[in-house]
């Protein structure tokens, strides 16, 4: 007979309460389940937004060392769970046991960063006596708290995505109501347990699992001041159109492009278009897609690559060995099939992989594939590489700019005058010289282009949207 699984209770400002409606969670891989929580109720959300609203009046504050403090505390729970929390990640989404502990190491210094933010939200000292009636006065500005954040975050990094919204609120001095992903909430559940001994204000931080209608009741709710959502592009744009006045973040996806020109060195091209290709199963919104070869180096690359990906490590996610695990579930697995076999209908030629197994999706090469076919012009959030000729470094450039996309690109050339013409010419939000585009630290900015999104993160680029500029003038009496 299976046990029952208690379900995790949700936290709602400051306090853990259970719902009527269960959220059971499923495990990627099979087995047991990873286990349950709840969806709140419209009651529950109601006490969670009121309650950030009055402790804004406390949270607006709160001076800098006590952000800080209650940030540092959160960063050093986070390492002190460190094998609880990648495990759960792991049976939460299907990640590999390898790449869940690297979310949680770069959850540890999310945090602390944030702690760090919150101790240099600097202000100006501008001179007004540009022009004679101006003499005399001076102008000073300073950033203020903006008010209550309502936050959604994906499932392919149930920690590190969140931290990247909840960190910067605290930092700031905003309270936060976080909607994390419904098929892997338990993660950032468990980090509210942390959250809740940090000594916050009650309401300072809820985290509600709750159905799509409540989201949607979130997204417009005018008692929020700011929007931050990571996800797909078709939800976040349509998120945008119902948020009213309220200030938008958006971090969405895109078809990643790499570039590899005749200079580059090509075994670690490989290598690196091979991990930034198949990390997490491709479920990254900045996984390479489409990979752009100069001719005389394409056989080559190809082949060294296809080897490569033959011999990625697929299978348990829990196996500190594996390297490509399950994708999210079964109905993820199965849309990409369709849309290999659409690149086949196309012309498209499938080298390698293509056909589901399951949940899993086996590392997939494809070449010869028309550009408007789906796993080249939307995002296959999955793992699977489409890869090009090309002849000349400028066409290269125009083959990743053909794209309602723009988050980041690669260029993998020891030619500084690609590198350069890259950097002014790609319409991305970042271009990564000699690496993949799924590199990220988490203190840069980090945000797209056209259809990728708006605004960027990142620690500091965050707390400047969650902070209100405000002006002085100082005039001296003549």
């Amino acid at each position: 007979m299976a046990v029952a699984i208690k379900p995790h209770p949700i936290y709602v400002a400051g306090q853990w309460v259970e719902s009527p409606e269960v959220l059971n969670i499923g495990n990627p891989a099979g087995g047991e389940p990873a286990g349950a929580t709840y969806n709140a109720t419209a009651e529950q959300y109601e006490e969670a937004v009121a309650a950030a609203v009055s402790a804004f009046e406390e949270t607006r504050r709160l001076p800098a060392y006590e952000r800080a403090a209650a940030l540092r505390h959160i960063s050093a729970g986070i390492a002190q769970r460190r094998e609880e929390l990648g495990r759960l990640i792991t049976l939460e989404s299907g990640k590999p046991i390898r790449e869940a502990l690297v979310e949680v190491d770069r959850a540890v210094l999310t945090f602390r960063l944030g702690a760090e933010e919150a101790e240099r939200i600097h202000g100006e000292l501008i001179p007004l006596d540009l022009m004679a009636s101006s003499r005399g006065r001076v102008a000073v500005t300073r950033r203020f708290p903006l008010g209550p954040v309502a936050a959604i975050s994906p499932f392919n990094f149930p920690l590190n995505l969140a931290a990247h919204k909840v960190a910067p609120a605290i930092a700031a001095g905003d309270p936060v109501v976080l909607k994390p992903p419904s098929k892997d909430p338990l993660t950032m559940l468990t980090v509210a347990e942390i959250i809740d001994g940090a000594g916050l204000p009650k309401g300072a931080v809820s985290i509600l699992p709750m159905s799509r209608a409540l989201g949607d009741r979130m997204v417009a709710d005018e008692r929020f001041k700011l929007l931050t959502f990571t996800g797909s592009p078709a939800v976040g744009w349509r998120m945008k159109e119902r948020a009213g006045k309220k200030r938008v973040v958006l971090e969405l996806g895109g078809n990643a492009g790499v570039i590899v020109d005749q200079s580059a060195d090509l075994e670690w091209a490989v290598k690196r278009t091979l991990a930034g290709g198949f990390a997490y199963a491709g479920q990254v919104c900045v996984s390479v897609q489409r990979v752009f070869v100069q001719r005389g180096i394409y056989e080559v690359f190809l082949d060294r690559f296809i080897a490569g990906a033959r011999d990625l490590r697929v299978g348990d996610p829990l196996d500190p060995a594996t390297q490509l695990g399950p994708m999210v579930d079964e109905q993820s697995a199965m849309r990409t099939e369709s849309w290999v076999r659409e690149a086949e209908q196309l012309g498209g030629k499938v080298l390698l992989g293509g056909r589901a197994q399951g949940s899993l999706f086996p590392p997939t090469v494809l070449v010869d594939t028309p550009m408007t076919a789906q796993v080249c012009s939307n995002e296959a959030f999955a793992p699977l590489v489409v890869v090009f000729p090309f002849d000349d470094f400028s066409d290269a450039l125009a083959m990743v700019n053909d794209s309602f996309y723009g988050l980041q690109a690669g260029v993998f050339t020891n030619d500084l005058i690609h590198s350069w013409q890259a950097f002014n010419e790609l319409q991305v939000g970042g271009v990564i010289i000699n690496d993949v585009p799924i590199y990220r630290i988490d203190h840069m900015p980090f945000g797209g282009a056209k259809d990728s999104g708006l605004g960027r993160e990142g620690l500091r680029w965050s707390v400047e949207d969650m902070t209100e500029l405000r002006l002085m003038v100082v005039a001296q009496p003549a």
